[in-house]
């Protein structure tokens, strides 16, 4: 296994951050790790890599423990923290030099490992600049960069889209998928697309506990959401539509087409067959859709008095 964690607890005085949570990650895996704001995330992948300690349990980097050989373990993990740190002054590969460094590398090896990881991140064009002069976008090539120089076997990607503008988003997408070949990464983020469209497999944490792991297909399954799309013949008077059931939330997605949405496991589709029955509505479609990871997220992580 390349990650492993076993009943990881971690407390901020009385407050437990994280609570006793476990999962693996395999070799070459790309998984997500999903959660609202203050779930864990950010505290689980800082003891992953070392920053901090754990109140009490074990992570294990390759079969390294964090807390026994950190050092070993700094050797085998990329990090790119949430809030980028770059030295903003210095030129994008002055700074790769500089940071290639602390890992040991000979100057051979270095200059060989900077000019790849500048080609790899797209960074050609750049590396004459000063970080400080280039977008956010860039920034984050930059920190991946140099999470890569010293080829990691596990990366550790902490918000690595946060607060880039859509385009800027599909590009790091993109360079995520290129550079992970042959390593195994968990990253967290917000934006459900990028987990469907990157990862294997996916954790979510919600109040320091895990609540869901499996593949995207699994979880999309599993969500005790229901969702299923109508089409009428003619308009439908909304406030009649929205009379069918308080707990359904119903919304039109054009024309005569709308979507329903059901929070619980029950099927609601021999139930709404007997509202437009008894309404006397021209019903010309109905299906069951799967459910995005938008949905997953949210029946997940809903509060209690949601």
């Amino acid at each position: 296994m390349s990650i492993i964690v076993e009943k990881l607890t971690k407390l901020y005085g009385i407050q437990k951050a994280v609570d006793s949570i476990s999962f693996e990650i395999k070799e070459n895996e790309i998984v997500g790790f999903l959660g609202p704001n203050g779930a864990g995330k950010s505290t689980t992948m800082k003891i992953a890599t070392t920053y901090i300690n754990p109140s009490c349990g074990s992570v294990w980097i390759n079969n390294i423990n964090v807390e026994e050989n950190p050092l070993e373990v700094q050797k085998s993990i990329g990090y790119l923290p949430e809030h980028n740190p770059l030295y903003l002054d210095m030129y994008v590969h002055e700074y790769l030099h500089f940071s290639g460094r602390f890992y040991g590398l000979t100057k051979s090896k270095l200059k060989k490992r900077t000019s790849e990881v500048i080609e790899m991140c797209q960074l050609g064009l750049e590396q004459n600049k000063q970080i400080g002069q280039l977008s956010k976008g860039f920034r984050q090539r930059v920190g991946l960069a140099q999470a890569l120089l010293h080829d990691p076997s596990v990366l550790i990607l902490d918000e690595p889209t946060t607060g880039l503008d859509p385009n800027q988003i599909q590009e790091v997408r993109d360079l995520i998928k290129s550079v992970s070949k042959g390593k195994t990464v968990l990253f967290s983020t917000h934006i459900m697309q990028e987990v469907e469209a990157v990862c294997d497999r996916a954790i979510v944490i919600n109040k320091g506990q895990i609540v869901a792991d499996g593949s995207i297909s699994e979880l999309q399954k599993n969500t005790s959401q229901q969702v299923i799309e109508i089409e009428f013949s003619s308009k439908v008077p909304d406030a009649l539509l929205h009379s069918f059931k308080e707990s359904v939330l119903i919304k039109n997605i054009g024309g005569h087409r709308y979507q329903l949405k059901a929070s619980d496991q029950e099927d609601i589709r021999p139930e709404f067959m007997h509202f437009v029955t008894e309404h006397s509505l021209n019903l010309i479609g109905i299906s069951e859709v799967q459910c995005s990871m938008e949905d997953v997220f949210a029946s997940l992580t809903r509060p209690e008095d949601a």
